[in-house]
Order: structure tokens, then sequence, then C-alpha cells
């Protein structure tokens, strides 16, 4: 049995997200149930993750009808999927044929070494109630010794301080950022941390027990890597909005650990290290806390919440990689993300997406010159792939459901190709215009301080 091809499936603009444990690649089920915060399994079409012992491995969607086992029929697509041909893509393929760089390292610190003490950023505004559902998930970690740090970044009302100052006295900070922009905010958690390892997630996710344990190991078995990122699913697909975005991958990068090593270049990415998007996210990410100080720390003129848009993980990627340090994916780090859940949410995405690709690499290209040489020789592939990404993929209309990540099933709309493309056009212009703001706002707290 394989899993339905879309145009098989009820095209329903809901679908259950579940959880389904094997002992085994062929092995019995462990357990099925709901993502968590999700509802309950119904009836239709079902978006799973698979777990093997305990740890990510695929994704299955699935139809069950009235009266199915959604557990046996999950399992069946599941063990299906596993023992089919291998990695279902290139950086999967790639991967599995050729070790990482350094194969010893997770190995290493699973016999062992101690994840290092760590601190975890969220960054927020005006969401008491998704910051609620993100901490609570966070406080059960695994992780032996970490802080919650909460930046309450421009607030205009004093419900987050509230909130954590009363329901999670004690056990989270509390630190205030008047200045707007989510690069800012990490900035000043980074700050605030003393952690030898800074994590950042975001208000609108629900981490996994072992999610911090899993980003951080690596730091301990590798003092020379200097980022962690991890995997990213989707907490809810029950809008249209949200269906079109994981059927073209949504945020996840796979379920094959990489490890990105400037010394060695790899060779499936010609535009290395400068399409950062592969590299990960900003809702699952973790530093060293010397490389990232090293690095510059994040751009203060990126990320939403500024002009640019966005960009402010990606331009953190580069700079971290461009000082020397290696960064590795690793799938076990797992949140899961609640994504925006309206059309226009997602107009607002697709552009803003595109405004921060290119505010990133005008970032990178104003913060460090030296990169330019290697830039324009990748250019003319990178505007290729600059069309290839925002290309038309046909009418939303003739949409079907997500599969496997990144088969984009779903078509994308000539309307969002069209935003992404017209974000990215203005991303440099917008980066210009966020530096302005900021020199004039460090003025007045210059002139206030008198």
């Amino acid at each position: 049995m394989s899993s339905p091809p879309p145009h098989a499936l009820s095209r329903s603009t809901s679908l259950s997200v579940a959880e389904l444990d094997l002992a085994a690649p062929d092995g019995p089920v462990l357990a099925l149930r709901p993502a968590p915060g999700g509802p309950a399994l119904v009836p239709g079409d079902v978006y799973a993750l698979v777990r093997v012992d305990g740890r990510p491995a695929a994704t299955v969607l699935g139809a069950v009808a009235e009266g199915d086992d959604p557990a046996e029929v999950l399992a069946a697509l599941a063990r299906e999927r596993l023992a089919s041909a291998g990695p279902r893509t290139e950086a999967e393929r790639l991967a599995a044929a050729r070790p990482l760089t350094r194969p010893d390292l997770l190995a290493r610190a699973r016999k062992g070494l101690t994840p290092p003490r760590t601190s975890v950023v969220v960054a927020t505004r005006e969401r008491p109630e998704q910051l609620a559902r993100a901490l609570d998930s966070l406080l059960a970690q695994d992780h032996p010794d970490h802080e919650l740090i909460v930046v309450d970044n421009a607030p205009r009302t004093t419900d987050t301080h509230d909130l954590v100052t009363g329901k999670y006295a004690d056990r989270v900070r509390y630190v205030r950022e008047d200045t707007p922009g989510l690069a800012v905010a990490h900035n000043t958690g980074a700050a605030a941390a003393d952690g030898e390892v800074l994590a950042f997630t975001d208000d609108d996710v629900i981490a996994d027990p072992h999610w911090l344990s899993a980003l951080t190991e690596p730091f301990a078995a590798d003092p020379g890597l200097g980022c962690v990122t991890g995997l990213i699913l989707p907490a809810r697909l029950s809008t249209p909005a949200q269906v079109l975005l994981e059927s073209h991958g949504g945020f996840a990068k796979g379920f094959a650990p990489r490890l990105y090593d400037p010394a060695e270049p790899p060779a499936d990415e010609p535009l290395f290290p400068f399409t950062a998007g592969s590299f990960g996210s900003g809702a699952n990410m973790a530093f060293r806390a010397g490389a990232l100080k090293k690095a510059g720390g994040f751009d203060p003129a990126t990320g939403t919440g500024t002009p640019a848009k966005g960009g402010d993980d990606l331009y953190a990627f580069v700079a971290v990689l461009s000082a020397g340090f290696r960064l590795r994916y690793t799938p076990e780090a797992l949140v899961w993300h609640h994504h925006r859940e309206t059309w226009q949410d997602l107009r607002n995405q697709a552009y803003g997406y595109g405004a921060g690709l290119t505010a990133y690499l005008t970032a990178t290209l104003v913060r460090r010159p030296r990169t330019l040489p290697a830039l324009l020789s990748r250019l003319p592939r990178g505007l290729a792939y600059a069309r290839t990404m925002t290309a038309q993929r046909g009418e939303a209309a003739e949409g079907g459901v997500p599969g496997e990540h990144g088969t984009q099933h779903h078509p994308w709309p000539r309307s969002l190709s069209r935003l992404e493309r017209r974000g990215m056009l203005y991303g440099p212009i917008g980066y210009a215009k966020a530096r302005a703001k900021a020199r004039v706002q460090a003025g007045s707290r210059k002139a206030a301080a008198r």
C-alpha cells in the first residue's frame, strides 16, 4: 500500500495532524496521537509525523475512512515509505551517500557528553495566549541545565509582562526591548543570557520535550560548531493557506542530518553559503554564544518588525559560517509551528520572505564587504535560482494537499509568486530604511541619556 496521490484524497481544506510511533521501520505501532495541542483525529485526510524508536523519520499523508483503524492505515503507509528507495530529496540522497564530515560527533554526544548550559530566548509582541502555550512546552524540556528568557518587543500593553511575571514568576525571566524588530529583540535576549549556547524559538511553536537537548548536544561534541538548526513541522493544517504553505515544504528541511562546513563547501549547493534558507529557520536555531558574538550578532536592521521585513536568521547563519564555524541541521530537534491561517497572512508572508531574502544579502555585503567577490561569482546562478524559486506553479484551484515535504502537490498561485518577486526587489530598499531608522533611534537614545 502506498501513500495516495493528492488527487485521490478528499481535497478538503482541513487535515488532521498526528504523530505515529513505530518500534522499528517495519515494526509494530507504539502510539498514535494528535499533534501537540491539536484536536482529536477524525475520519478524513491525516498528515502524520512518523517516529521510529522515538526519532522523527518521515511524514505520510493518508485518507482514513469512517470505521478504519487510523493507526493501521498510517502505519502501512509509513512502513512502505521507510522501506522505499531511500532519501526523498537531493540533499537527503547526498547525505546518505556521503557521510557527514565528522560522523563521530553526534555518536560521541550520545555517549555521555552533557549538553552545555543553554539560554532559550523567545521574542514576542502582544500574543500572550500563544506565548503561554510555547512557554508551557519549553518548561517541559528534558535539557539538564537551561534558562528561559522572554523579550517583550515594543509592547503596547502590559499583557506579556503580566503573564511572565505572574504565571511564570521565578521560572521565566522577563526582559523588555522598546525598539521594534526581531533582530534587536534577539540581541537584547542574548545580552541578558548566561548560557554557553543561545537557543531561539518563536512564540507560535510547541517544542517537543527533547527539542532543546537534541538542539544543543552537538555543541558538546564539536568545538568548531557555531550553529545548529532543527526540524519544524505544522501544528495544524486547518485552513487552505496552511495547507498550501506546507505543500511547498513549509519550514522543514527534511529528515537527514547535515553538516555545513565552510572549509568543505557542499558540492550540491553551488551558491553556498548564500542559500541560507536551506540551513534552517529562526523558529528553531541555536548558536554557540562565542560564535555569535564573533560574528557580530544579529543585524538590527533585519527581521520582522523592521522595514526590511525579515532575513535576521539568514544573516546570522551566513555570518557564523563566514566567521569560520560549522553549522549542523538535526531533525531530532523538533518544534511544531502554528502556520499563519488566512490568505492575507500568506500574502504578507510571501512578500516578507522575498524582502527578507534580499535584505539579508544586502546586510551581508554592507557588514561583510569581503564577501562581495564570492557573491558576484555566484550571481548568475543566484538569479536563475531566484526565478525558479518564485516561479508560478499552477493555479490554487487545481491544488491538492501536502504529502512529502517539498513535493509541491498543491500548486502555488501566480499572485504569490509576484509578491515574492516584488518583495525581493524591495528588500535592499527596506534594509536601507531600517538602517537609517536605527541610526535615528540610536541618536535619540544618546540625546536622552545626556
